[in-house]
């Protein structure tokens, strides 16, 4: 790996707070950083993002190398990511299992893939190729679905241990996902959980929700709900060691005490987790 992986609960780098995370040390076990907002920028926002992330571990996620696409890697932006990641220590990179682009046209969203096993064997090559251009290991991140897609050959978790056996990748986990689709779709998270290859998590995401006329939505835009907290824990223990655990908040962000003080609460649910498996 290129830098040793940190541990704990860690937050997304964003602008609302931008400017104290390059002026003062927080008290953040890692920054988590989309490479987009970052390659190819200039200026006095890209020089305090380089400032802050200078101070803490780096972990890179990427939010457009949907893995389920049919559109060519771009080798040039490949390059730039594999200077990116070299140049802060990231110990992987994650991406989404989805797609994000079709036709060159970017969908401005992440839209799941049929759970088929064609669809599986797509992304696990695809994810295969990028792995390979890529200097540091690659993870793939479960994602939120909204509706059924088409006729399926494999359950949500079927088709995402398939992709992550067929490619040899490590598994972001997203607990909020997880917890959101189970909600949607009428099945137990925590059975869902223990069915699966949890040997791969390398990360976790957890993060609040929303429902909209008995639909529930990923937002990132609030607290993080105790179901999920206590389905991370459960993830903790089963793992049986520690890993970074990501607080997403992209809307509504808080002022940073609270955000901070969220944090702290989901640092002490993670080491009470892992101290019971000690």
């Amino acid at each position: 790996m290129n830098g040793e992986a940190p541990t704990g609960v860690g937050l997304g780098l964003r602008l609302p707070f931008l400017g104290e995370a390059a002026a003062r040390d927080l008290d953040v076990p890692f920054w988590e950083i989309a490479p987009e907002n970052v390659i190819g920028g200039g200026g006095a926002e890209a020089d305090l993002i380089r400032r802050a992330l200078a101070r803490r571990p780096v972990i890179s996620h990427g939010l457009s190398l949907g893995v389920g696409g049919f559109d060519p890697l771009d080798g040039t932006y490949l390059d730039q990511l594999g200077a990116f990641l070299e140049a802060t220590g990231s110990p992987w990179h994650s991406e989404h299992l989805c797609f994000t682009a079709v036709d060159g046209a970017t969908t401005l969203d992440l839209l799941p893939m049929p759970f088929t096993r064609d669809s599986a064997r797509h992304a696990a090559a695809r994810s295969r190729a990028l792995r390979a251009a890529l200097p540091v290991p690659l993870l793939l991140e479960n994602i939120t679905y909204y509706g059924e897609l088409g006729h399926a050959d494999l359950t949500e978790a079927q088709f995402l241990a398939e992709v992550l056996e067929g490619a040899d990748v490590g598994w972001l986990l997203d607990v909020n996902n997880v917890y959101v689709n189970a909600l949607n779709f009428g099945f137990d998270p925590f059975r869902w959980l223990e069915a699966m290859p949890l040997d791969r998590v390398a990360q976790m995401h957890v993060a609040g929700h929303h429902t909209w006329e008995g639909l529930v939505v990923d937002t990132h835009g609030a607290p993080v709900p105790l179901p999920v907290v206590d389905l991370m824990a459960f993830a903790l223990a089963r793992i049986g060691r520690p890993v970074p655990v990501l607080l997403e908040r992209d809307n509504h962000i808080p002022p940073l005490p609270e955000l901070l003080a969220e944090r702290a609460r989901l640092q002490e649910a993670y080491d009470q987790a892992l101290a019971a498996t000690a």
